[in-house]
C-alpha cells in the first residue's frame, strides 16, 4: 500500500481533526481542526479551497452526488455550503434559534437533515429551497441519524429516544432506548429462507412488498440495538463479551453482515440472520491494545481496521486472509478514523495528534506493450515502464495529471486525460518530458511505435509525428487525419504497427495505411462493424472482433479471414505471442480467463484458428504482454504478476512428470507447433505411439523436413523414402496433396492435385487407390488416353463383385487395338463375361482363338459350373488340362475320349472311375492296369484272384504294396486252395493274427505260426497263446522260447531246463538269454545248480557258465569262469579258443572299467606270444620267433599237451637264430628220459649232437628304454627292474612298449610299436589279438601315451 501523501497543518496539532471524502468520485477532501476552518484538498494533497466558521466545525456531509459540501459550527445556526463544481461557499440561515449539533444528506433526492441541541430538526429540500422545521422532535440534543433509500429518517438524541420521520418530517415510529444511542444506520435484515435459485424471483417479489426495514444503533458503547419498523415491539439487543471493551464502530456489508470493531483491538462479524443471531461468524483480534475505527469499502470487497499504529486490510471473502498491513511508527499518540473513497481507490485515516494520511488502495488499471517493453501506473501520478524480457530495469515516470490512458512505443511514452497527451522521451539514463498535445476532442486511446503516434478521438484517428522538429521531414507527412472528409464513417479502433496504422470502422472496413509510402495500401470489408482490432508485431496478421462480439483473424497478404473458434463474447482483448519461434499463437481473455489460440497458415487443410485451451486468471489482473508461453499481467495494486499459461506447461520441468500429463503435454506441443518440444517429449515417452502422433503432426502442417527426421527415428523406412522424393515441391497445393494422401485423407489429395500444377497425381492416386469409378472421370477430363487401361482395370474389380454386366462393357472398352498384351487380357474379360452371360458359343469361340491355357482352363470351370460339359471339355482339352478334360467326359459318360486321354492324365481319381466303368464292361486287363494306375491294389488283387486267375501276380502285389485287405484276400484264396501254411503266412501278415493261431491249431501247422509271428511286430498275448499251445504239446524248447518273448521267465525256464539232451545246447543257450533278461536271483541259482549238475548230476560246460555270467554282467565272476575255460582249452592244445576266450573277457571287464585278474593278463600274453611264433616264423623272421618260444618254453607247463614239440621248435629256432646257448639249455631238457622218447625221429640225433657238444655262445638281446621310466632293459623283457613296473607289450612283435613308436588297432586298442605293426600289415591283414580286418592306413601313432600306461591289470 503507498502512501499518496500526508496533511500536518500547524492549526491542527494536538486535537483531533474531521474529515470526509467526496461522495461518488472521491476527488476532494474537506478537513478541519480546531482553528475554526474546513480546508478543501484534491485527491493528491493540493489544497483547493478553505470556508472560514464562526466556531469550530460541529459537522458536516457531502451531497449524494458529491457537489455540495454542507458544514454547521459552533455559535452559528447558519449551515455553510460549498460547492465543488463553482469552488464557492454560501451561508443558509436554517430559522433555528438554537445551536445546531447534527447534520445529514439524504441518499436520494437532496434533503439535508438537520438538529439542534434541543431536540428541534430542520429539513432543507436543496431542489425547492423549502425548509420544513419540526420543534420537539426529540426533548434533548440530537446526536445521531441515518436515512434510507426510501427516504425516511431516523434519529437518535441525548434523551434515549429514537425517532422515525418521512421527508416531511412527520413522526412514523419511536422507541426508547436504555442509554443514549449513537452511529445509527438502517439495513435490510436477512429472512430466513437462504434463496435457492428456484424460488428466488418469487422471493425477490416478496421482499419487495414485505421488506424488513431494520435501524442498528449502538446504546450505550456496549451493545447493538436492532429495531425492526414492521416490528416496533420486539427489538433485538445483541450484547458482547466484556474483554471486547466498547464498540468503536461499525459496518454492514454483503448479505445482512455486520462487522464490528471493539476498542481492546478484536474485531467480530455477525450475522442477521434470524437463525444466527447472536452467534459470532469470524473474531480476530487485529491489534494488541486498542483498536479506533474500521471502514468497509463494498467497491474493493475488503474491510481495514486501524489501532496500535498500523492499518490491517482484510478481504472480506476471506476474513481469515490479511491482504495488507501499513505500519505508522511514527504516529504515538494513537490513531482516529479511517475512510475509503467510494470507488475504494483512496482510504485516509486521521490521527490523535492531529495529522492526516492518504493511503493508495486501489488502481485503475492503466498499462500497454510496444513489443516486449510495458507501462504501467504504479501510482496516481506515476507510470512505470520496464522490458521483463530483455531484463531492463524498471524506470518510474512521474506524470503531471491523473490519466485515462497511457501508451508506450519504441522511444516514448504518452500519458493523458480529456482531449490532452504529455509525451516522454524514453532515454538511456533518465526519461525527458517531450511536449503536450491537444486533440480536437476527447482521446480514447493512444498508440505509439517508433516516430508517430496516433490518437483516437471521437471516431476520429490522428496521425501524427512524435518529435516533429527533430525530423526534417516535408510538411505534410508531419500529420493526417482519418478518415477524409468526403468518407461517412466512424473509427472505433486503431493500431500502429511499425509500417503500418490499422484501423476499423463502424461501416466494416480495416483500413492499412502505410507510413513509409503514406498512402492506403489494403481495405478490407465486412459485413457489420470492427469493434477492436488487434495486430501481430509485424502487422501481417490481425485479429478483429465486431460489433456482435465474434473474432477473426484476417491475413492482409491474401486478403482471407478465418472465424475463432468458441470465441467468448465476454473478450475484452487479444495479445499476440512475442516470442519470435511461435508466430502463430495469441491470447484472448476476459476478466477471469485466458483462452490460448494458434492460428495455423499452412496445413494440408489450408490455414485454420484453433483453441488450444484456457488459463483460469487471478481478481483484477489484465495482460499486458505475451512471451513464450508466460503473461505479465497488471494487478490493480500497481504492480506486475507473471502466469504461466496452462497451454505451455511442457516448459517447466519435465522431472517426475506421469506418463499421462506428458502425452497432454505432447498434444499441447503439437498444437502449438513446437516440433523441436514434442521431440524431446517423445524421447523422454519412448512410445512408438507418440512419435507417430509427432510425425502425423509434421504431414498435417508440411513440416517435410522434420517428418522425415521422425519417421527415420522410428524405422519408417517407406514414409521416409516417400518424403525424401516430395521434400523438394515448391508447389503448395501439390506438396499438400501428397501429404494428404499419405495421411489416407483421399479426397482433399485429390482436390488439392487438381488445383496444383499437376493434376494428373489426381489420376494415378485413384488408380493407385483402385477407385477405378473416379480415376475413369478423372481420366477423361485429365488423359483420355489411359481410359482403355483403367476400363481394364475397372472391368476385374467388377468381375471380382459378380457384375459381369459391367464388367463386360469396360472389357469391351479396354481394347484397344494397338497393345497385344493388354488386349490379350480385355478379350479373355471379355470371353469370360459372355459365358457368364450365357452367351456361350462367342465366349467358346474367343477362349479356343486365344493364346492362353489359363483361359481355356478359367472358361472350361465356368462352363463345367453351367452343366455345359462338352465345351467345358473341349476348352481343357485344348488348354492341355488332360485331368480336367477326363474328368468331364466321364461326367457325360464319353468313354472313348476318356480312353484317348488316359495316357495323359495322372489323376489316380480318373484311373479309378474308368477302372470301374472297364471292370463293369467285363474288360478285366484294361481295368486291372486302370487300377494300378489308380494305386487301388485291393482292387487289382481282386481282379487277378476272382476273374484273371492270376495268384502269382496278386502274390507279389501283396508282397510289394503290404496291403491288409490284399493279404485278406490271398488268404482266403489259399485256403480254399487247402494250403493252410501260405494262409497261414497271409492272415498274419494281414494283421489277423486271431484266425491265423486257429487255422495253425486246427491243421497242426503252430511251427509256421510261430515262425512268421517270430518276425512280426506281435503282443505278448500272441506269443503267450503260442506258449501255451506247444505247452500242451510238451514241446518244451518252444514253448520256453514263447514263455521267454511274451516275459514269462520262470516258466520259460522251466520248460527250458526239461528239454530232451538233443536240444541241450540250444535251450542252454536260451535258458542262459532267460535268466539274463529276468535278473531273478532265484531263477539264477536254478540255472547254476543245473550247470552245475546238481540236479541231474552231469555237470554242463563252463562255456555255459561263463556265458550265464556275461548275461548277468557278473563280470568278476565270467573272468575267473573264463580262465577256468581257457586253462581247459589249452589243455586240449585248443590255444586259439583259449586266446579268444582271454580275449574278450579281456575286453569286456576294460569296457566296464574292471581290474583285469594278473592272471588272466598273464595267460593272454603267453598265449599271444604262442600265436605271434607262428606269424614270424612264417615271415622267415627267425629272431622274433625265437624270442616269443622262449617265452613259451619258460612257460612250458601251461602247455601240457604240446610240451616236446614247443621245446623241439624252441631248440631249431633258436639254433637258427644263432641263440645257441638257448637253443643248448632247452635241448638239454627234451634230454630228460620222459620226453626223450617222444622226440620227433627227424631231429632226435640233431639235438642229441647239440647235448653233447655244447656252444654256449648268444647273441646280445638289444636293450631299449622303459616307457615309465626311460631304464634300459631287454627289449623281449616286460618287467623293468628300475620301476618294477608291467609295460605293455607290443602285438605285432611280443616285445615291451616304447614311448616314441606308439600305436594302437583301431578296433580292440591294444597297445603295439607303430613301426613293427606296420611292417607285419604288409603280410597280414587282420589284428594278431583280435582277428578284425585292418590295413596299414588305419593306423595312427600316438604321440602321447600316457593314458595308456595307467595299469588296467591288478598288480
Amino acid at each position: 500500500m503507498k502512501r499518496v501523501f500526508s496533511l500536518l497543518e500547524k492549526t491542527w496539532l494536538g486535537t483531533p481533526i474531521k474529515f470526509t471524502w467526496q461522495k461518488t468520485s472521491g476527488n476532494y477532501l474537506a478537513v478541519t481542526g480546531a482553528d475554526h476552518i474546513v480546508k478543501i484538498f484534491d485527491r493528491h494533497g493540493q489544497k483547493r479551497s478553505e470556508i472560514n466558521l464562526s466556531g469550530n466545525c460541529v459537522a458536516m456531509d457531502w451531497d449524494k452526488d458529491g457537489d455540495i459540501l454542507a458544514v454547521i459550527a459552533e455559535k452559528s445556526s447558519c449551515i455553510y455550503l460549498w460547492d465543488a463544481n463553482t469552488n464557492k461557499t454560501s451561508q443558509l440561515d436554517s430559522g433555528m434559534r438554537d445551536q445546531l449539533s447534527f447534520l445529514l444528506w439524504s441518499k436520494f433526492g437532496s434533503f439535508l437533515a438537520v438538529g439542534t441541541v434541543k431536540g428541534n430538526l430542520l429539513i432543507y429540500n436543496r431542489q425547492t429551497s423549502r425548509k420544513i422545521p419540526v420543534l420537539g422532535k426529540h426533548t434533548k440534543r440530537i446526536t445521531c441519524g441515518c436515512w434510507n433509500a426510501e427516504n425516511m429518517l431516523a434519529l437518535g438524541g441525548e434523551d434515549k429516544m429514537i425517532t422515525v420521520s418521512n421527508q416531511e418530517g412527520d413522526t412514523i415510529r419511536q422507541t426508547p432506548v436504555r442509554s443514549e444511542p449513537s452511529d445509527m444506520q438502517f439495513s435490510m435484515m436477512k429472512t430466513d429462507d437462504r434463496t435457492s435459485t428456484a424460488e428466488s424471483t418469487v422471493r425477490v417479489l416478496n421482499q419487495i412488498q414485505a421488506q424488513i426495514i431494520l435501524i442498528s444503533v449502538v446504546v450505550g458503547k456496549k451493545t447493538l440495538f436492532l429495531f425492526n419498523l414492521n416490528e416496533p415491539d420486539s427489538p433485538i439487543d445483541l450484547e458482547f463479551q466484556q474483554r471486547y471493551g466498547n464498540i468503536v464502530c461499525y459496518s454492514w456489508y454483503g448479505d445482512g453482515y455486520i462487522l464490528i470493531g471493539f476498542s481492546r483491538g478484536i474485531f467480530v462479524v455477525i450475522s442477521t440472520h434470524i437463525r444466527e443471531i447472536g452467534q459470532e461468524i469470524f473474531q480476530a483480534r487485529d491489534h494488541k491494545d486498542s483498536l479506533t475505527s474500521i471502514a468497509v469499502s463494498q467497491t474493493l470487497n475488503k474491510a481495514a481496521t486501524c489501532g496500535d499504529n498500523c492499518i490491517k486490510i482484510h478481504d472480506l471473502a476471506e476474513l481469515k486472509d490479511m491482504y495488507a498491513i501499513i505500519n505508522l511508527d511514527d504516529e504515538n499518540k494513537g490513531l482516529g478514523t479511517l475512510s475509503w473513497t467510494d470507488d475504494g481507490q483512496l482510504l485516509a485515516l486521521s490521527t490523535q495528534r492531529g495529522s492526516l494520511h492518504v493511503f493508495l488502495t486501489k488502481l485503475p488499471i492503466l498499462g500497454d506493450a510496444c513489443s516486449t517493453r510495458i507501462a504501467y501506473l504504479t501510482s496516481l501520478l506515476e507510470v512505470t515502464i520496464a522490458n521483463p524480457v530483455e531484463g531492463e530495469l524498471p524506470v518510474t515516470v512521474s506524470v503531471d495529471v491523473e490519466p485515462n490512458f497511457v501508451a508506450v512505443g519504441l522511444y516514448h511514452l504518452a500519458v493523458g486525460m480529456n482531449n490532452r497527451a504529455w509525451f516522454y522521451v524514453l532515454g538511456e539514463n533518465a526519461v525527458k518530458k517531450l511536449k503536450d498535445v491537444e486533440y480536437l476532442g476527447t482521446v480514447a486511446s493512444v498508440c505509439l511505435h517508433s516516430d508517430y503516434a496516433a490518437a483516437l478521438f471521437e471516431g476520429k484517428v490522428q496521425l501524427h509525428l512524435i518529435e516533429s522538429e527533430t525530423l526534417d521531414a516535408q510538411e505534410e507527412r508531419e500529420t493526417r487525419l482519418f478518415p477524409a472528409v468526403d468518407d461517412k464513417c466512424r473509427i472505433l479502433c486503431h493500431a500502429l504497427t511499425g509500417d503500418f496504422l490499422i484501423y476499423g470502422t463502424d461501416t466494416g472496413v480495416i483500413q492499412y495505411f502505410y507510413i513509409e509510402d503514406w498512402q492506403f495500401v489494403n481495405d478490407y470489408r465486412h459485413p457489420v462493424s470492427v469493434k477492436k482490432i488487434f495486430p501481430d508485431p509485424n502487422g501481417t496478421r490481425l485479429v478483429f472482433i465486431d460489433e456482435k462480439s465474434d473474432g477473426y483473424v484476417y491475413c492482409p497478404v491474401n486478403d482471407a479471414t478465418y472465424e475463432i473458434p468458441d470465441f467468448s463474447p465476454t473478450i475484452k482483448g487479444v495479445l499476440w505471442e512475442n516470442w519470435p519461434m511461435d508466430k502463430g499463437v495469441f491470447i484472448a481473455y476476459d476478466d477471469d480467463k485466458v483462452y490460448t489460440y494458434v492460428f495455423h497458415k499452412d496445413t494440408i487443410q489450408g490455414s485454420k484458428v484453433i483453441l488450444a485451451g484456457g488459463t483460469k486468471v487471478p481478481f483484477c489482473h489484465k495482460p499486458l504482454l505475451l512471451y513464450n508461453g508466460e503473461l505479465t499481467c497488471q494487478t490493480q495494486s500497481g504492480k506486475i504478476n507473471n502466469i504461466y499459461l496452462s497451454t505451455h506447461s511442457f516448459l517447466h520441468s519435465l522431472k517426475d512428470v506421469g506418463l499421462n500429463d506428458l502425452r497432454q503435454m505432447l498434444t499441447q506441443t503439437l498444437t502449438l507447433k513446437r516440433f523441436s518440444d514434442a521431440w524431446e517429449m517423445c524421447k523422454t515417452l519412448d512410445d512408438h505411439a507418440a512419435w507417430n502422433e509427432l510425425a502425423r503432426a509434421c504431414l498435417h502442417h508440411m513440416e517435410v523436413e522434420f517428418a522425415i527426421r521422425v519417421y527415420r527415428t522410428i524405422g519408417n523406412v517407406g514414409m521416409v523414402m516417400s518424403l525424401e522424393q516430395i521434400k523438394g515441391i515448391e508447389d503448395y497445393n501439390l506438396l499438400a496433396g501428397h501429404l494428404a494422401m499419405f495421411t489416407n485423407d483421399f479426397n482433399l489429395a485429390q482436390d488439392l492435385y487438381l488445383a496444383s500444377s499437376c493434376p494428373i497425381a489426381a489420376l494415378e492416386m485413384r488408380r493407385d487407390l483402385q477407385h477405378w469409378d473416379s480415376a475413369l472421370q478423372l481420366a477423361k477430363r485429365l488423359a483420355p488416353d489411359q481410359i482403355p487401361f483403367i476400363s481394364k482395370e475397372y472391368a476385374i474389380q467388377l468381375e471380382f463383385t459378380g457384375d459381369y454386366v459391367n464388367a463386360l462393357a469396360h472389357y469391351e472398352k479396354g481394347i484397344t487395338g494397338d497393345n497385344k498384351e493388354h488386349d490379350e487380357v480385355c478379350l479373355a474379360g471379355v470371353a469370360q463375361m459372355s459365358i457368364r452371360m450365357g452367351d456361350i458359343r462367342r465366349g467358346v469361340s474367343l477362349a479356343l482363338k486365344h493364346p492362353s491355357r489359363v483361359l481355356k482352363r478359367d472358361c472350361g470351370a465356368i462352363l463345367e459350373n453351367m452343366k455345359q460339359f462338352s465345351e467345358a471339355a473341349q476348352l481343357y482339352e485344348k488348354g492341355l488340362y488332360y485331368d480336367k478334360a477326363a474328368s468331364v467326359y466321364i461326367r457325360c459318360k464319353n468313354w472313348a475320349k476318356v480312353g484317348e486321354l488316359l495316357p495323359h492324365v495322372s489323376s489316380p481319381k480318373i484311373h479309378l472311375q474308368y477302372a470301374k466303368a472297364k471292370e463293369a464292361d467285363g474288360r478285366y486287363k484294361e481295368a486291372v492296369v486302370a487300377y494300378e494306375n489308380a494305386k487301388q491294389w485291393n482292387s487289382v488283387i481282386r481282379i487277378y484272384l476272382d476273374h484273371l486267375n492270376n495268384p502269382e501276380k496278386a502274390v507279389s502285389v501283396v508282397r510289394e504294396t503290404q496291403s491288409l485287405d490284399g493279404a485278406k484276400m490271398v488268404a482266403r484264396f489259399f485256403l480254399q486252395l487247402g494250403d493252410y501254411g501260405s494262409a497261414i503266412q497271409f492272415l498274419v501278415m494281414s494283421k489277423c493274427n486271431n484266425e491265423a493261431f486257429t487255422l495253425a491249431q486246427q491243421h497242426n501247422k503252430m511251427e509256421i505260426y510261430a515262425d512268421i509271428i517270430g518276425s512280426e511286430d506281435t503282443t505278448n498275448e500272441d506269443y503267450q497263446s503260442i506258449a501255451l499251445y506247444f505247452e500242451g504239446e510238451k514241446r518244451h524248447f518252444q514253448a520256453g522260447k514263447f514263455f521267454l518273448l511274451c516275459g514269462q521267465y520262470s516258466r520259460a525256464l522251466k520248460h527250458l531246463l526239461k528239454c530232451p539232451s538233443s536240444e541241450d545246447n540250444a535251450a542252454i543257450e536260451m535258458a542262459i538269454e532267460t535268466v539274463g533278461q529276468a535278473k531273478d536271483e532265484l531263477l539264477t541259482s536254478q540255472l547254476i545248480d543245473h550247470l552245475m549238475g546238481e540236479s541231474d548230476g552231469m555237470p554242463k560246460d563252463a562255456k555255459y557258465l561263463f556265458r550265464l555270467y556275461m548275461a548277468l554282467k557278473q563280470y568278476r565272476e565270467a573272468a575267473r569262469t573264463a580262465i577256468i575255460i581257457a586253462r581247459e582249452e589249452q589243455s586240449a592244445g585248443n590255444y586259439r579258443n583259449a586266446h579268444d576266450v582271454l580275449f574278450s573277457m579281456y575286453a569286456e571287464l576294460k569296457s566296464q572299467k574292471i581290474k583285469i585278474p594278473s592272471e588272466m593278463a598273464t595267460n593272454l600274453m603267453i598265449l599271444h606270444s604262442y600265436i605271434l611264433v607262428k606269424i614270424h616264423v612264417k615271415n622267415g623272421n627267425h629272431m622274433k620267433g625265437a624270442r616269443m618260444l622262449i617265452r613259451v618254453a619258460n612257460n612250458i607247463s601251461k602247455f601240457p599237451s604240446h610240451i616236446v614239440p614247443i621245446l623241439t621248435s624252441t631248440v631249431i629256432e633258436c639254433h637258427r637264430a644263432g641263440l645257441k646257448n638257448s637253443a643248448f639249455s632247452f635241448a638239454a631238457m627234451l634230454m630228460r628220459p620222459e620226453y626223450r622218447n617222444k622226440i620227433d625221429v627227424k631231429y632226435k640225433k640233431k639235438i642229441e649232437a647239440m647235448v653233447r657238444r655244447p656252444d654256449t655262445s648268444e647273441t646280445e638281446e638289444a636293450t631299449t628304454p622303459c616307457p615309465f621310466c626311460e631304464f634300459l632293459l631287454p627289449e623281449c623283457e616286460l618287467l623293468c627292474p628300475g620301476c618294477k613296473n608291467n609295460i605293455p607289450y607290443c602285438i605285432a612283435t611280443g616285445r615291451h612298449m616304447l614311448k616314441d613308436d606308439w600305436t594302437v588297432c583301431p578296433h580292440c586298442d591294444f597297445p603295439a610299436l607303430y613301426s613293427e605293426f606296420k611292417i607285419m600289415l604288409n603280410t597280414e591283414s587282420t589284428c594278431p589279438m583280435c582277428s578284425e580286418r585292418l590295413n596299414f592306413a588305419q593306423l595312427k601313432k600316438i604321440s602321447d601315451c600316457t593314458q595308456y600306461l595307467r595299469t588296467e591289470v591288478e598288480q
